[in-house]
Order: C-alpha cells, then sequence, then structure tokens
C-alpha cells in the first residue's frame, strides 16, 4: 500500500532568516561560529532559536561548492583506536580551535592512508586533509592543502612534520649499555608504514655503534597486544637460547604484548628480561612495571601538523618541523 507521508520539506537559511528577522548573511555567520565581533548577541540568539525552533542543519557540500572550499579539515589515520592518535587529534583540534571543523576518518582495515582516500574527501571540498602514518612510497597529493604526520620518507614536495628519533634512540641505547645488556631482540610492526622502518634503522646503527649485538632472530607483528603476545611466545624460547636479554619494540603496544608473556610465563621484568617501547603512551606508566619508552609527544605533532596546515591555507611560509624525543626510563628496564 502507498505511503502517505509527506516528505518534509526542506529547511533553508532564508527560511531561518525570515524567522529570526534579519538576513541570509548573519545567519550564515552565526551557524558558521563566526559571529562573535561581528553579530549582536540578541540577533545572534533569535537565529539560534530559529534554527531550534525549524531544525535547520547546513549543508557543508553545498557550501564548499559556493565557496570553491570548505570550513572542513580532515585528518585520515590507519587507527584512531590506539591511544597515541587520540592525543595527536587532541593537538589538532586546539590548535584548528573554531575556525575549522575536525572530521576523522580511519582508512579501511587499519591499512596504511592512501592516495584513494584522499581522492574520497577531496569531493567534499575541505579546507586541508592531514595525513598520518601514510604508506611508504605513494604519491599524496590533491587539489587541496595536504601535511603528512610521522612520515619520514615523505616524497620531495611534500609538507610533512616529523619526529627527530635520533636522540631517543641514542639515549635508549646508552641506557641499555648502561644496564649490561649485550645481545638484544627487536619486535617490529607489520604495517607499511616509514616511521617503522626508521626506527628499527637507528636502533641496530645505535646497538652497533655501543657494542651491543640485535639478535637475528627478530619478530613482527600486528599492533594489538593480542598479536604481539603470540609473536612473543613464538619468539620466546629462541631468544632465550640465543642469550637476549632485553626486547624493544616498535611501539609500546607491541611491548604491553611482551609483558604479558613475561607474566603469564613467570618471567621476571627487567631481572630476566628487560622491555622497552616507542611512543610513551599514558598507559606505559601504569603497566605492570611502567615501561620504559621513547617519548614521541603525540599532541605536539598534532599541533605542528595543524600549524602547518594553516599557513598552507593561508598561504604564508612555515619552516619544516623536527619534532624533539628522548627516552623516558621506567621500572622495565630497571630504570
Amino acid at each position: 500500500m502507498p505511503s502517505s507521508a509527506v516528505p518534509a520539506r526542506r529547511v533553508t537559511a532564508a527560511m531561518v532568516a525570515e524567522r529570526a528577522g534579519t538576513s541570509i548573511a548573519t545567519v550564515s555567520l552565526v551557524v558558521n561560529g563566526k559571529d562573535r565581533g561581528r553579530v549582536s548577541a540578541p540577533i545572534a540568539a533569535r537565529v539560534r532559536d530559529a534554527v531550534d525552533e525549524l531544525g535547520y542543519v547546513v549543508d557543508h557540500a553545498a557550501s564548499s561548492l559556493a565557496r570553491g572550499t570548505g570550513d572542513l579539515v580532515v585528518l585520515i589515520a590507519p587507527d584512531l583506536s590506539n591511544p597515541f592518535f587520540a592525543e595527536v587529534i587532541r593537538g589538532v583540534r586546539d590548535t584548528l580551535g573554531d575556525r575549522y571543523q575536525l572530521v576523522l576518518s580511519v582508512t579501511e582495515r587499519g591499512a596504511q592512508p592512501a592516495t584513494s582516500d584522499l581522492r574520497r574527501f577531496e569531493r567534499l571540498r575541505p579546507a586541508g586533509i592531514l595525513v598520518d602514518a601514510p604508506a611508504a612510497g605513494g604519491s599524496l597529493d590533491a587539489a587541496v592543502p595536504v601535511v603528512l604526520l610521522d612520515a619520514p620518507d615523505a616524497p620531495t614536495g611534500a609538507v610533512a612534520v616529523d619526529y627527530d628519533l635520533t636522540s631517543g634512540v641514542a639515549e635508549l641505547v646508552a641506557h641499555l649499555r648502561e644496564r649490561g645488556h649485550e645481545r638484544v631482540a627487536y619486535l617490529d610492526g607489520t604495517a607499511r608504514v616509514a616511521t617503522f622502518g626508521v626506527r628499527h634503522r637507528l636502533f641496530q646503527e645505535a646497538c652497533a655503534a655501543a657494542g651491543i649485538t640485535v639478535s637475528e632472530l627478530g619478530a613482527r607483528a600486528d599492533l594489538t597486544v593480542d598479536a604481539a603476545a603470540a609473536a612473543t611466545e613464538h619468539a620466546l624460547e629462541a631468544w632465550h637460547e640465543d642469550g637476549v636479554t632485553a626486547v624493544v619494540a616498535a611501539a609500546d603496544t607491541l611491548a604491553y604484548g611482551v609483558l604479558r608473556v613475561a607474566a603469564a610465563t613467570g618471567l621476571r621484568v627487567p631481572e630476566d628480561l628487560a622491555v622497552a617501547g616507542f611512543d610513551d603512551l599514558p598507559s606505559s606508566s601504569v603497566t605492570a612495571p611502567a615501561l620504559t619508552s621513547v617519548a614521541l609527544p603525540g599532541a605536539e605533532l598534532g599541533r605542528a601538523a595543524a600549524l602547518r596546515l594553516l599557513a598552507a591555507v593561508d598561504g604564508t611560509a612555515a619552516e619544516p618541523v623536527a619534532l624533539p624525543t628522548r627516552l623516558v626510563r621506567r621500572a622495565s628496564t630497571g630504570g
């Protein structure tokens, strides 16, 4: 039986302006949060009341088409559930303030962001796009400003904000040397992301310079505690037979898996096996034992990237940024 429901009438800015007794331009300023200092408080209140009464919703896509650009900034990341990305998001949001609305996107199945992800959001005409931990080797250009985060192999000409890992890795290796470790293992991530490759390479180079042997019996895991624990269970006996006394993981999340297996098998940390990671996530200070980690400040990364994006949107110059890193010594290495 045909439905007798009558389609709801689309509420327009003109209807809101008529209800509030003001102009469409004033409605636009108020609903887009740009009324401060430009629209009196009583008129702004009347517009907001009219918006609520009529159920008006701003059509950002249409607005973007009219202006040629939008008031949205898109952040594309492989995994927003990771606490590290929560810090990045906070830094971006605090820096953008009320000027732009931040839209978050997770790539399909946690894959590293690629050119196809940028193309999907270009159709929205955003003001700009932030890409966190992009896939290695891809061309990440777009018709709007793009800033890459944590992308040490960014293509020539790309705008990127990265970490200077050299100091943090040097501190980590010096700390392991001081604690008497001569043979260590490395638990790497499986993600196709350049930053993991840089962490591994710098760690191996620093160990070689310090006279520490990195076991050839390395392991890899997806960036989850469960996957890291499974990889550790598979490799633990071989590491022990190879004389490994410390395990360094490419990310704190992986190190948590090592700590879980150590606790389950009765290994004392750090007496029997020292453990360290990268990121210095908030949880790393409350693990059992607390985790030694190379601190990669996520909020600072987000802030620096947002500032570079704003500079690109405004057409102003911005200096390249390489954020410093440092080692946070905790009980997992006897720190």
